[in-house]
């Protein structure tokens, strides 16, 4: 179950990772209304039918996870936005990749917290992945107005890896700081 908007993003953020794709882009963006994200890859992509499988929470290929016999990723997204007074949209073509969006109305009281997003942006660019992840903040919701991007490989240039526990700790503390900062703050990683 998941029990923050940061647990839906970081489980579709997984399997776009698993999609052996190039370059993962994550969007975030928040007003005092509204909770958005989506997540873009150039991955191994579905064709109508694996979509409409993927939608289904009693069906799963078996291979990602071989001992489990339903899929709730998405089925859980789509009824947590769709319960919360949000929606959602998924575009997918073969061998071209996958973008989901979602988001939900942060007055509704079935809208879940939305969680610790530094943690689950250290969580996401934490995952193994055969390419690049791009993470995007917006925040304008009235108290505080943020934008900025972080890169993976910008990451890694500037740490060395992203294993030891001193470049992990940079890694939250950076993530973290620049969260928290109340003025508009560009930051290209």
């Amino acid at each position: 179950m998941h029990f923050t908007l940061s647990d839906l993003v970081i489980d579709i953020a997984q399997n776009a990772v698993e999609s052996a794709a190039d370059l993962v882009e994550l969007d975030i963006a928040e007003t005092a209304a509204e909770f958005r994200f989506t997540v873009r890859d150039n991955g191994k992509g579905m064709d109508q039918d694996e979509l409409k499988q993927a939608m289904d929470p009693f069906v799963t290929d078996g291979v990602k996870h071989p001992h489990r016999k339903v899929g709730l990723g998405i089925p859980f997204l789509i009824q947590t936005a769709v319960q919360s007074g949000g929606g959602w949209d998924i575009r997918s073509e073969k061998n071209l990749g996958t973008t989901v969006t979602a988001w939900f109305d942060r007055g509704n009281v079935d809208t879940p917290p939305v969680g610790d997003l530094s943690g689950m942006f250290r969580t996401i660019l934490l995952f193994q992945c055969s390419g690049d992840i791009l993470v995007r903040r917006f925040c304008d919701d009235g108290k505080r107005s943020i934008h900025y991007e972080v890169r993976k490989s910008g990451l890694l240039d500037a740490l060395g890896d992203l294993e030891d526990a001193g470049s992990l700790a940079l890694l939250q503390k950076y993530l973290k700081s620049i969260e928290e900062d109340d003025e508009r703050f560009e930051a290209s990683s």
